[in-house]
């Protein structure tokens, strides 16, 4: 076992686990954030991906002791945010969300693109959502959906942060 320190969503945090524990078993488990999810456990679907220090990272593949001393952030740490509430609102309009499995990942992916200055290319987002699948939306709906919401992010000129 082994103390590891680190912040989730702004909230410090100590656990003594064991090192190894995956870090997506953490956040669900032992924090209760159920909005990153397990569907393949091999790092290939994208739906359990969460932020480790503004970076889109697999939790299903990171063990917990590499975000000793970071910050893990997931969608419920950005409930408050303003970008968020625009790139959900963008998803929804453009039909980019069915039984919403995938789309926790998709949004902490889409969210990084947005932040980091993404631009309305569609084949660049392409490229930024590469790793995440869907099952049952589609891929030109979560496209139009992003893309949508960085029309309207560029438009705005706001980065994400709270409201």
């Amino acid at each position: 076992m082994q103390t590891v320190r680190f912040k989730a969503n702004g909230h410090g945090y100590s656990l003594t686990v064991e090192p190894l524990k995956r870090l997506l078993d953490v956040l669900r488990e032992d924090l209760r954030l159920t909005s990153v999810k397990e569907s393949c456990g091999e790092g290939e679907c994208g739906s359990c991906t969460v932020l480790v220090d503004g970076e889109p990272v697999l939790a299903c593949l990171m063990p917990v002791i590499q975000i000793d001393g970071k910050e893990v952030t997931t969608v419920e740490g950005l409930q408050d945010d303003t970008l968020y509430h625009e790139l959900e609102l963008a998803l929804s309009e453009a039909g980019a969300v069915q039984c919403g499995f995938c789309t926790p990942g998709i949004i902490m992916n889409s969210w990084s693109w947005l932040t980091g200055g993404g631009s309305a290319e569609p084949d660049r987002i392409r490229i930024a959502l590469a790793g995440n699948l869907c099952r049952c939306t589609g891929y030109q709906k979560i496209l139009d959906g992003v893309l949508l919401a960085t029309q309207r992010v560029n438009e705005r000129g706001f980065s994400g942060g709270q409201s």
